[in-house]
């Protein structure tokens, strides 16, 4: 029984050195470690394992970094549904029209905010970058605002997902901001 275990022990370790995910583990326990701080464990456990460059990340600075990632994905990705549904809007709803480049601007501004995080975590500076997060999280909501302001205009769903997404992702990267020590 000793041989055995010996043996499996060491063809354990042989192929971590061949195939560096088999140690990712370690990796994993960091993610599970620093999602714990978040407010949506789930999502920031699934999103870090999802890139392939969380397996590198030796800190949760790191792992902030490719939340904020995650982050200005999700914002860039809106921004682009929406001007693609601008094209759709007809003519004679000028003010569906102007609400959404309003709201296209709105996510290129969260987009830009986090982007600033970036430079800000990347200084050490978590308080400056917390407050770029914090805003690029609120970004949706002059969004939600600006169909208010029109009577008749209706705040689509498919607007009102991708909202709640982002304030989701920004609300990880403000709880592993947090761990960091701000």
């Amino acid at each position: 029984m000793g041989f055995s275990w010996f043996l499996l022990l060491f063809i354990t370790l042989f192929f971590q050195f061949i195939d560096p995910t088999l140690s990712a583990n370690g990796n994993s326990d960091l993610i599970q470690q620093t999602c714990k701080n978040t407010k949506y464990y789930d999502l920031c456990v699934s999103s870090l394992k999802s890139d392939s460059s969380s397996l590198k990340a030796d800190s949760k600075l790191g792992l902030a970094l490719i939340m904020v990632r995650v982050g200005m994905a999700n914002a860039t990705a809106t921004n682009s549904y929406i001007s693609s549904q601008i094209l759709s809007v007809k003519n004679d709803t000028a003010p569906m029209r102007k609400v959404m480049r309003e709201c296209a601007d709105k996510y290129a501004f969260a987009n830009d905010a986090l982007q600033n995080s970036v430079q800000d975590l990347s200084s050490e500076l978590y308080d400056y970058a917390y407050m770029h997060v914090m805003a690029a999280a609120d970004y949706p909501n002059a969004c939600r605002n600006a169909f208010k302001r029109y009577p008749g205009l209706v705040y689509p769903q498919e607007l009102a997902v991708r909202e709640e997404g982002l304030k989701h992702i920004c609300d990880v990267v403000l709880g592993i901001i947090d761990a960091l020590g701000f």
